[in-house]
Parts: structure tokens; C-alpha cells; sequence
């Protein structure tokens, strides 16, 4: 962790600050604080990172006062972009040069840096650096003038030059950054925020850290103050766990505490529900089992799919594909505790028929009360609902049949761009059910079936779409003389799924299995 030895455990070399601020920036601050004076610190992730040896995604500062004054003066001088933060408090953000700047004053009643600290969430991020030496003289070039934005950056001050500036560190950051450890700054920090109590696993998912057993009992003993956040708050928190490659013990813990139910209330009727014998977990479980594989396949899907790496690939890197499909495998049985009989019929059988879209109509009900993108929440509910198909057409090809083509191509039309994010939400339900009575060869049977589905799509459905269509909506128009309509959908893919099986190949064997259509409608 420690990058410039043991000295750096409560001290920032001063080199290593000024390499923080791009050429023009700091000169900008030093001239601000000539003007202005006072006191300035980095502060909170900014040294966190530092400390950790890794690059700031932005650069926090705190000053005395009149942040957003502060903000406007470097806005002046750096030509960037300010961007308001907030009503209520005195603070903004400044966009220059793809750099962000954020600038607050002392929060609450403190009025110096170390009660400013004891106000934040956790330890780790309630450590600060008094820049004040480092922007006295900071922005000279080498003839001694202030340099402008874009030049090259001064000589380091002589005060500055190999010195070390010690971290302001209260609360014991850097001792609990040395045990990888999350700790809150004080009983008060949840009640006073209630989003760090989402904002304590986010940190221990994205550093690896794990949470402190005192944090962890306070935040399951004030759970309940999270109703008081706004549901955009969460949903950010939420994602941004997902996004990290520590989603599943984050969401097992949150489970643990009981937190998970103030914000997915929903999941809590899987605990301890029991489940047929091709599985070993009960439902709730088994969602986080599968949300616990999903974070395997993503990293390697081609492990899991042979010859299907490329493709896994392609789609995983679309925008917010990870993150959708860890939420499509946490919520896939979200139905089930909704749909759960025991079929007398068949020896007392516990059955959950059509959870699948139960279950969708469910996600959308949880995005909609997250706030979550439109986007989010179709694809999420798409997979979701038709999270059972591979396994139904895996009874098929275990049955020693062929997957007929009109199955495969329905398929693809249904899942479209989102089929091979099904396939990867169908491995890590599979692998996450490991019941006695589970299909001894399940898993290689979705990648056959997924190598079977890609062939047609290749074969098929890409030559038909990449050409020119047989009918077109006019042409139902002039030649049958429609009126536009649903119709028209049913027809067009009706041709569409003819010409893909190639039963048709011209317009004239389309314009009549469209007549016929329309005659049988």
C-alpha cells in the first residue's frame, strides 16, 4: 500500500502533491489563495488514495470558507466549467481540462480542519494535507512570474523540495487504511447521514476493505433510518456496488444486517423458502449464489462458453451491462416466493409456475421505485422474464433432439442484442443450483445450446437483415391495400422469419404468404 516507505504513513511528499494538479492548475490556486488566504487542505478520498498509491479520480478541497467563491475565482482562471453541488451546503465543482476540482467549506459548526474531519463518514476518507506551503510561491515559473494555465509547471518551492507533508489524520485513517478496515468517524455518522450506511459498503466493495464489526452492528441497529433518503441516493449506491467486482459478499452482508430488506424488501420472502431438490439452497440464497457466479463469468466468459469469448465480450462491453446483469441474477427468483404451491398431484411437489414473469413484473416495480434509467429497468425485467427459455430448450437437446430452427429464431427475435446476456444470467442460475436431482451435464448443455442458437443467427438471421427486405410497410400499403396498423408488425416478421428459414426467397412468395396471412387474420 504504501508507496515511498514507512515516512509516508502520516506524511504526502510534496513532489508527489504537486504531481496531483495539472500544469496551470495549482498556479491558478496559488494565485486564488494570494487573494483570498485562509486555509486549504486536500482532503477525504483524494489523500485516501494518495496513501493507497493510487491516481485520484478528482481532487477534493476544503477551504475555511466561501467555497463556491473559491470555485468561481478558479473558474475565471482556468476557463473550466463550474457546476453547482447542492442548495443547502457551500460547496461546487469545477471541470477543467477533464480534471475535477470539487471545493467545500468546514462542514457543520467546525470551525478548523480536524472537527471538519470528525463530520465525515468514515475514517479512511476523514484525513486531510494543509496545502497552504505548497501554493505560497507554488505557481512560479522559472523566471520567478506566475505561470498560465497550459504552461509548464515552476520548480518546486525551496520549502517544498523533498520535503514530506504530514496527513492531519484524527480519527486514525491511516492505521485503519494499514488493516484494510471501514470504520465510521462517529456513533452519529449514519443518524446524521443515513445514506452511509449503503455509502460503508460501497467503500468496503470498491477497496477490498472489509467493515469494522462496531460499524457493522451500529448500522444494523439504525437501519431504518435509511427510508429517509431520496431513492435516486440509493440507487446510486446501490449500482456503484454492483459496478465493483465485490457485489456479492456486499449484498450478503447488507443482507446479514437486515439492511438489504429497506431497499429490496422483496428479496426477504425467499429466506429460508424451500426449493425442488435440483437445488441445495433456499430461494434467497440461491439469488445470491447466482449473483456470486455471475461475478465469475463476466471476468472469463469464454471459460464458460468455448468459442463464444469474442461474443460474451462484445456485449459485456456495452454500456452498463455488468451492472445489469448482477441486478437480472440477485432478482431472477424474485417471483417465486409470490408463485410457491405444492402440486398434491405430483407427490407434494413444490412448484413455482410462471415466476419468471411474476418476477419481471416485480423488477420493474423495484426500478420504478429505485428511480432507475428506463433502459435499466427493461433489460433487467427482459432477462429476467425469459430467464427459463435455455432451460426449456436444454430439455430438447437432452432428449437427444435437434433445437428446431423456428425455436432458435424466436429466441433471438425475442432476446435481440440482450441473447447472449441471457445465456450468461442462464450459467450462473445453473451454477448456482447444485440439488441432487439437478442435470449432471446442465452447464455444458446451455453452452452446446448457445453455440447452436449462434450458429443460426449467423447462418440465418444476419444474411436476411444485413439485405434488403422482401416486403416493406409501403408495399402492404400499394399491393394489399392495408391501413397501418399491428397488423403490419405481424405480417413483416412473419415474412422476416419465412425468409430466415428459407422458405421464401423472393418478393412475389412474400406477397403471398402475406395475402394469406391477412386472410386467416
Amino acid at each position: 500500500m504504501w508507496e515511498h516507505g514507512e515516512e509516508t504513513r502520516k506524511n504526502i511528499a510534496g513532489d508527489l502533491l504537486r504531481e496531483l494538479f495539472p500544469a496551470g492548475i495549482l498556479t491558478a490556486l496559488a494565485g486564488i489563495y494570494a487573494k483570498r488566504r485562509g486555509a486549504v487542505y486536500l482532503t477525504g478520498g483524494t489523500v485516501r488514495d494518495l496513501l493507497m498509491g493510487r491516481t485520484p479520480a478528482d481532487i477534493d478541497l476544503t477551504v475555511d470558507h466561501r467555497a463556491q467563491a473559491w470555485a468561481a475565482d478558479f473558474v475565471r482562471e482556468t476557463r473550466g466549467t463550474y457546476v453547482e453541488l447542492g442548495r443547502d451546503e457551500d460547496a461546487a465543482r469545477v471541470v477543467c481540462r477533464e480534471v475535477v476540482v470539487d471545493f467545500t467549506s468546514f462542514r457543520g459548526m467546525a470551525d478548523h480542519i480536524e472537527a471538519d474531519l470528525r463530520e465525515r463518514d468514515v475514517t479512511v476518507n476523514a484525513m486531510a494535507v494543509d496545502l497552504c506551503p505548497l501554493l505560497r510561491g507554488g505557481g512560479a515559473g522559472e523566471n520567478g512570474q506566475p505561470q498560465e494555465p497550459g504552461q509548464a509547471r515552476g520548480p518546486v518551492p525551496a520549502e517544498m523540495a523533498g520535503e514530506w507533508l504530514p496527513v492531519i489524520d484524527p480519527l486514525g485513517g491511516v492505521e485503519d487504511l494499514e488493516k484494510r478496515r471501514i470504520r465510521v468517524t462517529s456513533n452519529r455518522a449514519f443518524r446524521d447521514d443515513p445514506l452511509r450506511l449503503l455509502r460503508v459498503f460501497r467503500f468496503s466493495a470498491t477497496l477490498d476493505f472489509t467493515i469494522d464489526d462496531d460499524t457493522l452492528d451500529l448500522a444494523r441497529r439504525q437501519r431504518d433510518t435509511l427510508n429517509r433518503v431520496a431513492p435516486e441516493r440509493i440507487r446510486h449506491e446501490l449500482n456503484l456496488i454492483m459496478a465493483s467486482d465485490r457485489a456479492f459478499p456486499s449484498f450478503g452482508s447488507m443482507a446479514g444486517i437486515g439492511l438489504l430488506w429497506e431497499v429490496v424488501p422483496e428479496l426477504q420472502a425467499g429466506v429460508g423458502m424451500e426449493q425442488p431438490a435440483s437445488h441445495h439452497l433456499d430461494v434467497f440464497a440461491h439469488c445470491l449464489e447466482a449473483l456470486r457466479w455471475m461475478e465469475r463469468i463476466v471476468e472469463d466468459p469464454g471459460r464458460f462458453y468455448p468459442g463464444q469469448a469474442e461474443r460474451m465480450g462484445s456485449y459485456l462491453e456495452g454500456p452498463r451491462r455488468v451492472v445489469q446483469l448482477k441486478w437480472a441474477a440477485l432478482l431472477h427468483d424474485v417471483g417465486k416466493p409470490v408463485t410457491f404451491t405444492i402440486d398434491e398431484d405430483r407427490g407434494g411437489r413444490i412448484t413455482f409456475y410462471n415466476h419468471d414473469q411474476v418476477g419481471a413484473r416485480i423488477c420493474r416495480d423495484i426500478g420504478r421505485r429505485l428511480r432507475c434509467s428506463n433502459e435499466d429497468i427493461l433489460v433487467i425485467s427482459t432477462l429476467v422474464a425469459a430467464h427459463m427459455r435455455p432451460f426449456h430448450l436444454s430439455n430438447v437437446m437432452r432428449r437427444d433432439q435437434e433445437v428446431s430452427l423456428k425455436a432458435c429464431l424466436r429466441l433471438i427475435r425475442s432476446l435481440g442484442e440482450h441473447l447472449p446476456g441471457l445465456f450468461l444470467l442462464g450459467m450462473a442460475d445453473a451454477l448456482a443450483g447444485r440439488g441432487d436431482a439437478r442435470p449432471e451435464e446442465m452447464e455444458a448443455e446451455l453452452a452446446r445450446l448457445f453455440a447452436r442458437v449462434e450458429q443460426v443467427r449467423r447462418e440465418h438471421v444476419e444474411p436476411v437483415r444485413q439485405g434488403k427486405p422482401l416486403l416493406t410497410g409501403r408495399d402492404l400499403i400499394e399491393e394489399l391495400h392495408l391501413s397501418p396498423g399491428p397488423i403490419f408488425k405481424e405480417i413483416l416478421e412473419a415474412v422476416e422469419e419465412a425468409h430466415m428459414e428459407k422458405k421464401i426467397h423472393t418478393r412475389d412468395q412474400a406477397l403471398v404468404l402475406a395475402r394469406t396471412l391477412v386472410e386467416k387474420r
